[in-house]
């Protein structure tokens, strides 16, 4: 069954023990997750990625299933989940295994997905959406948390921030926590402290290199890469502007698809997509299919995890993955 995100106070643990939690809106999913865990014992939960438990199914059932008798209900929450693990999904719901509460944590789903119709349909099991945030409620959650803090900042400076977003809370949470840390030892905000303090006000290389990438322009992403001396620091951001570009360019497609007009899809894209924006995001919607998009979009977070494991090699990394972006054929 379908539970809104801001309805969460209806799920109680103890009955639903299934419950699958998707969408694009990371931060208020972190968010939302977070409080239904304060009710519960911290050193019973268990994170795994679902590619940990492809990688060996019957270790993961044999954790969930080898359970002491002083030990309390188990939680274990799976990260980046997708329909390949529809079939072990069945399979604990066929076991009847019901002293452990189960957690999916799944990126953006389409209607036809397997998982996502599963939970939406048994009424023993928890479908939560969790959709992009407005820029109406990131207004109203930055004001809030910048008046707890008696912070000053102006409009305009805000505005900056929110619009670069991609309507995730947890992106501006971030960001705004970066600007309290700044503040507390009494320095003072403006636009200028504001941009380098923000990972979210791109460096414009970085930007001009992952929008060349997502509009499939080789010749372009190479000149990039030789025109500037990107360090193994600058890897992750990269990898972050990267996440937030397929996040929009993800939204835009679907856009795309429902109304068939590309140009409508670009007006009325939020937060709004700037002039000088429009001819390069359009090529990169033409470049990609929804399917396509929503892959990158999981390879970016193993990319992620690859390079923070190992970050003397990030640079390499990095290169050859965006180099692979850039020519493999994503509209088929």
């Amino acid at each position: 069954m379908i539970i809104k995100s801001q309805e969460l106070n209806k799920i109680d643990i103890n009955h639903s023990k299934k419950i699958l939690f998707y969408g694009i809106n990371e931060g208020a999913k972190e968010e939302q997750i977070n409080k239904l865990l304060d009710t519960v014992t911290k050193e019973n939960i268990t994170n795994i990625d679902e590619k940990e438990i492809l990688d060996n199914v019957d270790v993961f059932f044999n954790s969930i299933m080898s359970k002491s008798l002083f030990e309390s209900e188990k939680i274990i929450i799976i990260n980046r989940a997708t329909d390949k693990i529809f079939k072990v999904i069945e399979e604990i719901i066929e076991r009847k295994i019901d002293d452990t509460v189960i957690f999916i944590k799944a990126g953006a789903l389409d209607k036809k997905s397997k998982i996502r119709f599963l939970f939406e349909k048994n009424k023993e099991l928890v479908c939560v959406p969790f959709y992009p945030d407005t820029i109406s409620s990131l207004l109203n959650y930055a004001e809030i948390f910048l008046k707890q803090r008696k912070i000053v900042m102006s409009s305009a400076s805000l505005n900056i921030i929110i619009n670069k977003c991609n309507g995730d809370r947890g992106t501006l949470k971030n960001e705004l926590i970066k600007i309290e840390s700044y503040v507390l030892n009494g320095k003072k905000l403006n636009t200028e402290n504001i941009s380098k303090l923000t990972n979210l006000i791109e460096n414009h290389s970085i930007s001009e290199l992952i929008d060349n990438c997502l509009a499939k322009n080789m010749k372009k992403t190479v000149t990039v890469l030789n025109d500037n001396n990107f360090n193994n620091e600058d890897c992750v951001l990269i990898i972050r502007t990267f996440l937030n570009k397929s996040k929009r360019i993800l939204k835009l497609i679907s856009d795309y698809e429902t109304n068939n007009n590309l140009d409508l899809t670009i007006s009325s894209a939020k937060p709004p997509i700037f002039w000088k924006d429009k001819d390069i995001i359009k090529q990169q919607i033409y470049k990609w299919k929804l399917k396509n998009i929503k892959k990158l979009i999981y390879k970016l977070g193993d990319i992620e995890l690859q390079i923070k494991r190992n970050i003397n090699n990030s640079i390499n990394l990095v290169t050859d993955f965006i180099l692979e972006q850039s020519t493999s054929n994503t509209n088929s």
